[in-house]
C-alpha cells in the first residue's frame, strides 16, 4: 500500500471517529470449546486477514477492522473470519481474533498463542511470529475442503529482498518497525517470498491469497509461491493505503465457484478503475515458467549480446533518488510489454496464449494510484491495452546502473530464475 493524499484526509476523519472503538482491543480470552482443537466439529471455512501495520499505515488498521466487522454480517455461523493485528499504540503485544456478526470474539495475544517473537521485538514480518500465528489460527479454527484463505495486508515490495537478518529479513512484505515510533527507522524489517513460501508450505493448502499491498503480481512471487495456494489476487502496481473495501468483499471471501471476480470488481470500482488488479490460477505457473524460457531464448538470440534497452517500457512503481526521478532504479516491467518488444511476434502469441490461461481475470488500469505526482514518476511511458498484461517481470540490466548489480544477484534467490535460465 502507498500514501495518496487524497484518502489519507479522508482516512484521518474516519479514525478520529473509530480510533476509541473498545472492540479492537479485547481482554484475552482462549477460543470456545467449539472452535478449539477438541471442539465438536470442524468449520467450513476459515480466512485470516494478516495485518502487518505497524508503520505509516497504522491509522487505516482500525478502519478496516471496522469495515471487516460490517462484511461479517453477512457471513454464515460456520465461516471464520479471522484477524491478526500488528500496528501502533496498541499495547505490548499484537493479537489474534475472530470477527463474527459485527463483533471482535475470542482475542488472544501472542503469549497466549505460546509464540515466542525471534528478537523479543513482537513483529509481524518476524517468520517465527508468522508461521506461530498461523498454525494457531488453522488448527482452532479448522476449515473443511481445503477452504482455507489468507489475505496478506501492509507494505509490499514485489519479490525484492536484501541480506537476510537471521530469522528476519529486510525486503517483500509486510515491514515493521519493531519496537521504534518512527518509520523512517532503518529497524524496519520485512519478510522475504522464500521464507513466505516455507512457511506456508507447513499449513493447510490454501483456496487463496489475497495481496492487499503492492507490486505483490510479479510472475517472480507467483511462481515461489505456486504450491501453497490456488488462486493469488493482487496488483502488480502501487496499491493505495485504504487498500480493499472489506466491507463489501469479505463475504466473497466465503464464496464457492469464482469468488475471485466479485472481489477485483469491487476492489477495482472503489478506488475509482485506478488500480490494475489481477487474480492467477496457481497450477497453470508451471507452464508460464516453460514459455517464458523459450521466449526468452527467443529473445536472447534476436537481440544478441548486451542487455535490453527498457526505455519506455511499462513499469510498476516509482523510482525515486534523493527526490529525483531516475529510471536506472526501476525493477518492475509489464512483462507482456517486454516479450511484445523483444521476442519474434509469433514467440510473443505463445507465451501471452500460455500467461492467459494462468490469468482467470483481470482489471486493466493505464494509470494507478501513488503518493506522489503521477506526471513526475510515470511519465517515462505511455500504458495502453496493448502493453498491459496484469504481470511483472524483472529484467536483469547493466550492473553498473543504479542497484541493478544487487538486484541481479538477488534475482538468481528466486525459484522464478532457476526455471526460466
Amino acid at each position: 500500500m502507498k500514501k495518496n493524499l487524497f484518502y489519507t484526509v479522508m482516512m484521518a476523519m474516519v479514525v478520529m471517529m473509530t480510533a476509541c472503538s473498545s472492540d479492537d482491543v479485547l481482554e484475552s480470552v482462549q477460543p470456545t470449546q467449539e472452535n478449539g482443537e477438541s471442539g465438536i466439529a470442524a468449520q467450513a471455512k476459515t480466512v485470516l486477514v494478516y495485518i502487518a501495520g505497524r508503520n505509516d499505515l497504522s491509522d487505516y488498521v482500525p478502519v478496516d477492522l471496522n469495515e471487516m466487522k460490517e462484511g461479517s454480517k453477512h457471513l454464515g455461523n460456520k465461516d471464520n473470519l479471522l484477524v491478526f493485528v500488528r500496528k501502533y499504540n496498541d499495547g505490548a503485544q499484537p493479537w489474534l481474533a475472530r470477527i463474527q456478526n459485527g463483533a471482535v470474539t475470542d482475542s488472544v495475544s501472542l503469549s497466549d498463542m505460546g509464540i515466542t517473537s525471534s528478537d523479543g521485538e513482537n513483529r509481524a514480518s518476524d517468520p517465527v511470529v508468522m508461521d506461530g500465528v498461523l498454525h494457531y489460527a488453522f488448527s482452532h479454527y479448522p476449515a473443511t475442503g481445503g477452504n482455507y484463505g489468507l489475505v496478506l495486508w501492509g507494505h509490499g515490495s514485489g519479490w525484492l529482498m536484501e541480506n537476510e537478518v537471521t530469522p528476519l529479513c529486510s525486503r517483500a512484505y509486510g515491514v515493521d518497525h519493531g519496537k521504534s515510533t518512527d518509520d523512517k527507522s532503518s529497524d524496519g524489517r520485512w519478510i522475504n517470498i522464500p521464507s513466505l513460501a516455507k512457511i506456508l508450505s507447513d499449513m493447510p493448502h490454501l483456496k487463496f491469497i489475497m495481496a492487499d499491498c503492492c507490486n505483490f503480481m510479479c510472475l517472480e512471487n507467483l511462481y515461489e509461491l505456486r504450491n501453497v495456494c490456488d488462486y493469488i489476487i493482487g496488483s502488480p502496481a502501487e496499491v493505495p493505503d485504504q487498500g480493499a473495501p472489506y466491507d463489501q468483499i469479505v463475504p466473497d471471501m466465503f464464496a464457492d465457484g469464482n469468488f475471485y471476480t466479485p472481489i477485483i470488481d469491487k476492489y477495482f470500482k472503489s478506488v475509482f478503475e485506478y488500480l490494475p488488479l489481477t487474480a492467477v490460477k496457481t497450477s497453470e505457473m508451471e507452464h508460464v515458467a516453460q514459455a517464458t524460457r523459450q521466449a526468452m531464448q527467443a529473445v536472447n538470440e534476436k537481440k544478441g549480446e548486451g542487455y535490453a534497452d527498457m526505455t519506455g517500457m511499462i513499469h510498476y512503481y516509482h523510482t525515486d533518488v534523493r527526490g529525483k526521478f531516475n529510471p536506472d532504479y526501476n525493477i518492475f516491467y509489464d512483462a507482456g510489454n517486454f516479450f511484445l518488444t523483444y521476442a519474434p511476434q509469433e514467440v510473443y502469441q505463445q507465451w501471452k496464449q500460455v500467461l492467459d490461461k494462468a490469468i482467470v481475470d483481470y482489471r486493466k488500469s493505464m494509470k494507478w494510484n501513488t503518493d506522489k505526482p503521477w506526471f513526475s514518476k510515470y511519465s517515462d511511458f505511455t500504458a495502453t491495452e496493448e502493453k498491459m498484461h496484469g504481470v511483472s517481470m524483472f529484467v536483469e540490466q547493466d550492473p553498473v546502473r543504479g542497484n541493478y548489480a544487487k538486484y541481479n544477484e538477488n534475482i538468481k534467490k528466486m525459484a522464478w530464475w532457476k526455471a526460466v535460465n
